[in-house]
């Protein structure tokens, strides 16, 4: 089961902003100048390119960067997060006694 959290915290913000890349690629383009900072966005922080393109329209401005800050957390604990229950488990196998 964590093993399929942590595929769907990876995968899963990248299907969803292909998806609305699809549907809705005038927002898109709006929220970024080029191609490739979304695409670079779409490769490494998938969950702060999401918030981006949520806010970026109307402009950044009061809760919107809660959003964009959620979004950053996001996208740590999802590089980070298998790192640090890994070694608890590694910690419990490979016990010195």
């Amino acid at each position: 089961m964590c093993c399929l959290a942590g595929v769907m915290a990876l995968i899963g913000p990248r299907v969803a902003a292909f998806l609305w890349w699809i549907f809705d690629r005038d927002r898109w383009a709006f929220a970024f100048d080029s191609f490739w900072v979304g695409f670079i966005g779409f490769l490494f922080v998938p969950w702060l390119t999401l918030a981006w393109v949520l806010v970026a329209p109307g402009g950044v401005r009061g809760f919107d960067y809660v959003v964009i800050g959620l979004a950053v957390i996001f996208d740590l604990m999802s590089y980070t997060g298998g790192g640090y229950s890994g070694r608890q488990r590694y910690a419990t196998v490979y016990e010195v006694r």
